[in-house]
């Protein structure tokens, strides 16, 4: 069952039992039924409806700008108000016709792999992801935590672990802190940048295990370009991963992130907002101001919205001088300008006159939006980063 202007990850298999058989429309009938409907609600003048999804044409969210060239640039969703993706199952395709896009849905509509078991945990998936045939008839998979091997029985994937060695993603860890967690107890984390021309069995594994939690991504095989950080938590088992983004080793646009994805076993304890201010992190080592590419899923957009609010209202709040500008607040967040500038205009904290933006901030408003950006419990602690940018000469 598709729930129509859902987003497909609430798609599931139902019982006969709870289907109503006689509420059933032919084609004929249903198109008859919504012509007499547009005759009812068109309006005068011929006006187009006003869809259901509280967006206004005259506002462009940042989040869903795609950058780059030709007829993807512009806002991802460039259907007229009233479209015909109300679910947005088109975000991220930019790039296809109309035709190519209708074949894409029709290929990718019915998730081919139902649940899947990562260490100790078991998830029901989420969408499609382009298995290798041998794995179509295959509703449960098996993945190895260290290096995502996966595999269509249990057993054998316990016949692979007996061989693993190494208890971490491949690369350099550049990251390792402990930090306190909801409940009191002590969490060690760390980062492993992974090269995806070096482990390219690795990263395509990776990305593999992603689709099946993302709809708005196109699953490249070509993993040489990107650089992957895979967050872990730590215990005397070994480095489990977590969650994970990666971003081009060369962005032309000044993207600092291509993917981010938290597994749903680990999903509401923080560690996504931990992924957003490590990518920072990374622009700030780099001298660079970043940004995420487009668009973002759902769930990371919210990630996004709370950690610039945060991060950019505690620059206010702490900020000793007399005054401060848009610039001065993108060179010490590494958030770029136009981020920062639709941050301030969310919580409405900056006005447009006489040609330039204004900060208007009061400080019992900036408290009150701070608290409302949620709890930050794991932020990044610089000095125990041990990174060096990517050398670009290396491509060739």
């Amino acid at each position: 069952v598709d729930y129509d202007k859902f987003n497909r990850r609430m798609d599931e298999w139902v019982s006969l039992s709870r289907l109503d058989l006689k509420s059933i429309r032919g084609k004929e009938e249903q198109a008859a039924k919504g012509k007499k409907g547009d005759k009812k609600v068109g309006g005068r003048g011929g006006q187009k409806r006003r869809s259901h999804g509280g967006h206004d044409a005259h506002l462009i969210d940042p989040l869903a700008m795609k950058h780059g060239h030709g007829e993807g640039n512009g806002p991802h969703n460039s259907n007229p108000i009233g479209h015909e993706d109300p679910a947005h199952h088109g975000e991220g395709h930019e790039e296809f016709s109309q035709h190519a896009l209708q074949e894409h849905e029709e290929f990718t509509k019915v998730k081919n792999i139902h649940s899947i078991e990562l260490g100790k945990y078991e998830m029901e998936t989420w969408y499609f992801s382009p298995f290798p045939k041998e794995y179509n008839n295959c509703s449960r998979m098996y993945f190895c935590e260290f290096d995502f091997a996966f595999f269509k029985t249990k057993r054998q994937l316990q016949r692979h672990m007996s061989k693993v060695k190494m208890l971490h993603p491949p690369g350099d860890e550049i990251y390792r802190s402990t930090y306190k967690t909801r409940t009191g107890g002590d969490v060690t984390l760390c980062f492993f940048e992974v090269d995806g021309k070096k482990e390219k069995i690795f990263c395509q594994n990776l990305c593999y295990l992603a689709k099946l939690f993302l709809d708005h991504k196109t699953l490249f095989y070509d993993v040489d370009l990107f650089l992957f950080y895979i967050l872990c938590e730590v215990d005397e088992r070994g480095c489990h991963p977590v969650g994970y983004f990666s971003k081009e080793k060369q962005s032309e646009e000044g993207y600092n992130l291509a993917c981010i994805l938290m597994f749903p076993s680990h999903q509401r304890k923080g560690y996504g907002k931990l992924l957003i201010s490590f990518s920072y992190e990374l622009s700030k080592k780099e001298n660079k101001m970043g940004t995420p590419e487009r668009p973002l899923s759902d769930l990371g957009a919210v990630s996004y919205y709370s950690y610039w609010t945060y991060t950019i209202l505690n620059v206010l709040k702490t900020y000793k001088h007399d005054s401060i500008s848009v610039m001065d607040i993108a060179e010490i967040t590494a958030i770029r300008q136009q981020d920062v500038i639709s941050t301030l205009q969310r919580v409405n904290m900056i006005q447009y006159q006489k040609g330039q933006h204004v900060i208007c901030a009061a400080p019992e408003l900036l408290d009150r939006h701070i608290k409302e950006a949620g709890n930050f419990r794991y932020l990044v602690d610089p000095n125990r980063l041990i990174w060096t940018p990517y050398q670009h000469n290396e491509l060739k």
